[in-house]
Formats: structure tokens, C-alpha cells, sequence
């Protein structure tokens, strides 16, 4: 037989690890490669994942088979079981049956129709893996395409955990940072090396949503590892989201997705959970449609309400209802003090009129003293009972950041009473007011810690210093991306959700939407656009007030001035006193509401000129 055909009969040799038989490369990074391989004991696929370098010394074969053992040990359903372990022509290995999935990257290939939401289901199954992880004191190390599995069934798997180190936690940042805090006790600085792995892991899952969503790989560097150096701390570029996508991306989850590779650290998530949360957030606002934003709040709103009530509510009370003959006026000016109890005879009061039990065609109940003569005496004690007692469920410090919201709500509702034109209801002003900080009250008394991380996002930090130049500020994130990186749906849609299940109608949706502070402000042509507009200029005013130095709280009263002298007719003088005015009624728990009221407002309001709003 012809040597040169025996040879090309010939079938050829598979390429072996041990006993596992190669089959073809899954995915490389600069800590791990993972390959597809058969074993034939089990008769199986399986994949076959090494450290990209192999260990130099004895100790750091040792240190690398430890952390894998350690991490093969966790047991979660996002965690894939590690079937066997060991060192192979001193390469050390692990193996996960392929039963738990293809590598992420298979997947896309094989689903390259993936929906932003579908996306969301993957990230919230692994989100669960990672933060388990994390609680446990541990990290993936390695977070790439190959290294997270997903089923036809849509279960989704880590593999490979602690695999990594040599590649990614010792050369992507300095042996400095890892150590943590010089002369720090070593249990310290294993909490800081523990912090920094976390946030790593962060980051790292924060490229790979961005690789899916937007097609390529991140800066065109398909490792992650690499991706990481470009960015802050190591990096100067900067990572966003394009807008030309495969498919389009809602602004909330792009908001989600940015805020993972921020170019300022301060403003990406520091935990699993967190990030975990904006997702399911996101999710639920979608999955539910009109219901969705308030989902976020429903279960919380049934258990402890809406707000706390002021201190003192008791006796509040029973000074409006006990005396016999007190005019409705009277008693409104007192409920106003407390914004809970407002907002529930205002709630009460509408809900009775969707129900039926009130002339149809009546409009939304938008003045206290209609919701008290509407509910009576008896209507206000049951809005009364059905308010937690302060603080409700929060600590002392949430309290305390609470109480001083509300105090900066009502600043802004006596601002915006002295700033209406003439012949509008002081009361519905204020309750505009009020209705435009909504979303904003209600995280802040359900979810304290998500609004301090959004707060916080939003506040401005010092850049890297340039040379001999001073360091330039750089602006924090709009309220609406802040809100949508910490709980996957801004302010306006939590507001207007309670809104219209409160059956206020889409009118009063209308009012209670801010203007935007980038457009100019046009002439309003309805009542409800002019309401609009008040409540606007008196919250963007009350924010104003709060500025230091006080360079910049001038410079902002100015803008104010100009912005808005068309519409309200106003000067910077009066804004100042406005605020100087509004202040002392806070500080002094008085009201503005009825002595700011001229005779011709009364009369107007008397006559129901505005009778949608009563």
C-alpha cells in the first residue's frame, strides 16, 4: 500500500489534557483559558478551565488550587458545581460538565434576536450568583463571556469562580491597592482586598451587559481584564452605551448599564445587590405596564402607608375635628402643617370620587378644605388613624434626612403660594408643589438608602488635577439617571403611577411633571400648564436657596429671575424675599396659605373659577 495514502486514511490523534480529550477553545482571557473537552470515563463533554499562565513556584500552584477549592466549596443555583480538580504536567485545572450550559458567548451566537429584557433575565440570575459569591467573602475574579453559562432553559451559571487570580487580581492594579490601607491589622486589609475583588467584579459585569447590549465588545477589546486598565482608576477613557444598538435600549436600563463603568468611580455600583436591585426594579416597572412603577412601592405603601405623620398628630386632630362649627378654611390651614395627612384626605377624597359616591364630572379634588367638607369630621380621623405614628419604620438618622425633605417640600409649597398668579387657590399650589416632590418623599421614606445613593450621584467631585491647573469640577448625574441607576425607574414615573391610582387623572399628571430645567420656560396656555409652572419655579427656587457658597446661590436667584420674569413676573428681589419669607414660616410651623390670600383670590376661588382644581 502507497505510505503516502496509509497516512491520510489515518484518523487524527485528539489533542489530550490528562485524560480529557480537547476539543475545541471556548474563550481566553489574560487569567483563564476555558476549552470544550470529553471524558471519556463519563462518556461526557465537558469544559476545562486553566489559569492563562501557568503557577511559577510551588506556593503559587498551592495558593491557586486553595482559592478554587474554597470557592468550589459555595453552593448557590448561580454557582455551576466544579466536578473535579487538579494538576496536570504541573498545570493546574478544574471541570464543569457541559450539562450546566454554553459559555455566554455560544449563547449569543446561537440567539443573536436577544432582547434588552432578555438580557436583564441573564444579568439578574448571575447578579444572584455574584452577590452570594461576595457575601461570602469571595469573588469571581474573572468575570467574562466564557465564564458565566446559560441553558436553553435559561438558567444561568457561573463557573471557574476564584480561577482568575493570577491574571486578575494581582496584575490589573498595583500590589499597593491590594494591600489596602498601610500599618492597617491584616483582617483589614483582607476586608479592603475583598472590596476592591467585589468591585471588580462590578466592573467587569457592567462590560459584559455593555457587550451585549450594544453588539461589540467595549473600547474593541474583547477581554475584559484589558477593558478595565483603560478605564478609572488605572484608565482614562471613557465608556458609554452608543446610541446606534442592535435594538433600542429604554433610558432607564442605558442609565443602569452607564452607571457599572462611570468613568467616576464614586458613581458605579459598589455591590452585587445594589446593581441586583436597579435590574429587578427595571424589570418589574416593564413586566407590569402602567402598574409597573408602582409595583416598586405597593407592597411597602400596604404594610406602613404612604408618609409618617408629623409629631403630634393626635392631638392635631383632635383640635381640627373637635371643635364644633370651625370653618373648613381653618381647618385646612392646619392639616397643611402635616403633608402626610394632606396627602391622605386628598387621596381619600378622590378615591371616593372615582368610586361613584360623588358627582361624576367634578374634576380632581386638589384644596383641603374641599376634601375635609367632602369626608367630614369623621373622614378626617379615619385619614388620621390610618397614618403610621412618626418616624414609622425608619432609624434615627433616615428620621432625621426625612424630616428635613419635608421641611424643604413645605419651603417650597409657601414659595410657590406666594409666587401664584392672582386668582389662584393657594392650596392647590401648595398640593402641587407637594405632588411634584412625590417620588422623591416616597423613596426617601421607603427605600432611605437607595436615596442616599442617588443623592449622592448626584453631587458634583473634583477631577484628576491636570499639571499646575486646579482641579475641574465635574457635575454629578441628573436626579432622572441617578434615580434610574439605583432603582431602574426615575422619580416622575413612581409619582405618576400613585397619581392616577389615586384618581387624580391624567390632568393632574400633567401639573405634577417639573418643567425641565434645560428648556426655556414657554407661556402657559391652560390653567393646568400655569400651575405647572408656579410649582415648578417654586421647587427650582427652594433648591436654589440651598446652594453655597453664597456666589452661587446668587447666580442661581438670577438665572431664576430671568428664566421665569415672563411668565410670573418676577425680579431676583423678589425671589429673595419669597425664600427669606417661606423660611420663616417653616421654621416657625406657621402658614402662608390663607394671610397670603388677597380678597379678589378669595372671591375668584369662591366662585369656582377654577373648579377642575377644587
Amino acid at each position: 500500500m502507497d505510505s503516502s495514502a496509509s497516512s491520510s486514511n489515518k484518523t487524527p490523534v485528539a489533542r489530550k489534557f490528562g485524560r480529557y480529550e480537547l476539543r475545541r477553545l471556548l474563550g481566553t482571557s489574560v487569567a483563564t483559558t476555558v476549552w470544550l473537552a470529553f471524558d471519556p470515563g463519563s462518556a461526557r463533554e465537558v469544559m476545562l478551565v486553566l489559569p492563562r499562565k501557568q503557577p511559577g513556584t510551588p506556593r503559587a500552584l498551592d495558593a491557586w488550587l486553595d482559592g478554587v477549592k474554597r470557592a468550589a466549596r459555595l453552593d448557590h443555583p448561580n454557582l455551576a458545581p466544579v466536578t473535579d480538580m487538579g494538576v496536570q504536567d504541573r498545570w493546574p485545572f478544574i471541570v464543569v460538565e457541559r450539562r450546566f450550559g454554553m459559555t455566554l458567548a455560544e449563547w449569543l451566537t446561537a440567539h443573536p434576536a436577544g432582547t434588552p429584557a432578555g438580557m436583564v433575565d441573564v444579568a439578574i440570575q448571575a447578579l444572584q450568583g455574584l452577590a452570594y459569591t461576595h457575601d461570602a467573602g469571595m469573588a469571581h475574579l474573572d468575570v467574562q463571556m466564557h465564564s458565566l453559562l446559560v441553558t436553553e432553559q435559561g438558567e444561568v451559571r457561573w463557573m471557574a469562580l476564584a480561577a482568575g487570580v493570577e491574571g486578575s487580581a494581582q496584575s490589573m492594579h498595583s500590589s499597593t491597592e491590594q494591600a489596602g490601607p498601610r500599618g492597617a491589622p491584616e483582617a483589614l486589609q483582607q476586608v479592603h482586598r475583598q472590596r476592591l475583588q467585589a468591585e471588580r467584579d462590578l466592573l467587569g459585569f457592567g462590560l459584559l451587559m455593555h457587550r451585549w447590549l450594544s453588539g461589540a465588545p467595549a473600547l474593541d477589546e474583547p477581554d475584559f481584564n484589558l477593558a478595565m486598565v483603560r478605564l478609572a482608576p488605572v484608565g482614562h477613557e471613557i465608556l458609554r452605551l452608543p446610541y446606534s444598538t442592535p435594538q433600542p435600549i429604554p433610558e432607564a436600563l442605558r442609565a443602569i448599564v452607564n452607571r457599572c463603568t462611570a468613568n467616576q468611580q464614586r458613581q458605579r455600583y459598589r455591590s452585587a445587590r445594589t446593581l441586583l436591585r436597579a435590574l429587578e426594579g427595571w424589570r418589574q416597572a416593564q413586566a407590569l405596564e402602567s402598574g409597573g412603577p408602582l409595583a416598586l412601592l405597593m407592597d411597602r405603601l400596604q404594610r406602613v402607608g404612604h408618609l409618617p405623620a408629623q409629631p403630634g398628630l393626635a392631638a392635631r386632630v383632635a383640635g381640627i375635628t373637635g371643635i364644633e362649627g370651625q370653618h373648613a378654611e381653618e381647618m385646612a390651614e392646619q392639616v397643611l402643617q402635616d403633608i402626610a395627612l394632606s396627602l391622605e384626605l386628598v387621596r381619600a377624597s378622590n378615591l371616593m370620587q372615582v368610586r361613584g359616591s360623588m358627582v361624576s364630572g367634578d374634576g380632581p379634588v386638589l384644596a383641603i378644605r374641599r376634601s375635609i367638607a367632602l369626608l367630614g369630621a369623621d373622614g378626617v380621623r379615619r385619614a388620621a388613624n390610618s397614618l403610621r405614628l412618626w418616624p414609622g419604620p425608619l432609624q434615627a438618622a433616615h428620621a432625621s434626612v426625612m424630616q428635613e425633605l419635608l421641611d424643604r417640600v413645605r419651603l417650597a409649597g409657601y414659595v410657590g403660594q406666594a409666587l401664584r398668579p392672582a386668582g389662584y387657590d393657594p392650596e392647590v399650589v401648595f398640593l402641587v408643589v407637594v405632588l411634584q416632590n412625590l417620588g422623591r418623599l416616597l423613596v426617601q421614606y421607603h427605600f432611605p438608602d437607595e436615596a442616599e445613593q442617588i443623592e449622592q450621584l448626584m453631587q458634583p467631585t473634583l477631577g484628576p488635577a491636570i499639571g499646575d491647573a486646579a482641579p475641574a469640577e465635574l457635575p454629578g448625574l441628573t436626579e432622572e439617571a441617578a434615580a434610574y441607576a439605583v432603582l431602574g425607574v426615575d422619580f416622575d414615573a413612581l409619582r405618576c403611577a400613585i397619581v392616577r391610582q389615586w384618581g387624580l387623572g391624567e390632568e393632574v399628571v400633567h401639573m405634577i411633571r417639573p418643567l425641565p430645567v434645560d428648556k426655556g420656560v414657554r407661556t402657559p396656555d391652560s390653567d393646568a400648564d400655569i400651575l405647572r409652572t408656579t410649582a415648578s419655579a417654586a421647587n427650582e427656587l427652594a433648591a436654589a436657596g440651598r446652594l453655597e457658597p453664597p456666589q452661587r446661590r446668587a447666580a442661581a436667584l438670577s438665572h431664576l429671575a430671568a428664566r421665569y420674569s415672563r411668565v410670573l413676573n418676577v425680579s431676583v428681589r423678589d425671589l429673595r424675599e419669597t425664600l427669606q419669607n417661606a423660611s420663616w414660616a417653616v421654621q416657625s410651623g406657621g402658614s402662608i396659605a390663607v394671610t397670603n390670600r388677597s380678597e379678589e383670590d378669595a372671591q375668584l376661588d369662591d366662585a369656582g373659577s377654577h373648579g377642575a382644581m377644587t
